[in-house]
């Protein structure tokens, strides 16, 4: 959580997830993180988007959908879009599930903050895998593969967002502890 300067108080993290498309493994992030957070007022805004367009409009694809409802995620709707410069200062943590997204938005913040600066685009961006307890974990694209690989990275979903609230929110309820 972030100060909001003019009174000190703590705001609500915000935290997008990103992949190549938008349809399989981001807005799986996003909607099994929305429901482990869902009361949690240490969490704002939950988004998730991609570093390309091809599928910007379209809903998830059916094999995430099927994995969320075999897990009990029956009340997630989304359309995929594009990560846009303003996410780079609307989001505290943008959270990548590969090496190649994570350099995407890497270059992609350099560039914005060498143009608009640093202010610019403040959000930190890390992979979502660094939560998990391997640092550097990725989550391979199930696109192209079977279901099973659905299955997989919802297991890791579920591993790294369980991770992030150990490691992020629990460390901002000590914090705010330890101001009252």
């Amino acid at each position: 959580m972030a100060s909001d300067g003019a009174t000190g108080a703590s705001k609500p993290v915000s935290v997008l997830f990103v992949c190549l498309g938008n349809i399989c493994r981001s807005p799986m992030a996003e909607g099994v993180f929305r429901t482990l957070t869902k009361s949690d007022n240490r969490v704002g805004t939950i988004d998730s988007a991609g570093t390309g367009a091809y599928h910007e409009g379209c809903p998830p694809d059916p094999r995430t959908m099927a994995v969320l409802e075999d897990n009990d995620l029956t009340d997630y709707d989304h359309a995929a879009r594009k990560v846009v410069n303003s996410d780079f200062k609307d989001f505290d943590y943008i959270l990548a599930m590969d090496e190649d997204n994570l350099q995407d938005l890497q270059r992609l913040q350099k560039r914005i903050s060498k143009k608009d600066g640093a202010h610019a685009a403040p959000a930190k961006i890390m992979l979502f895998g660094d939560f998990g307890g391997k640092k550097g974990e990725q989550v391979v694209d199930p696109y192209y593969g079977a279901r099973n690989g659905f299955t997989t990275a919802y297991a890791q979903m579920t591993r790294f967002s369980n991770g992030f609230v150990e490691q992020v929110l629990e460390k901002i309820k000590v914090a705010e502890g330890a101001r009252q």
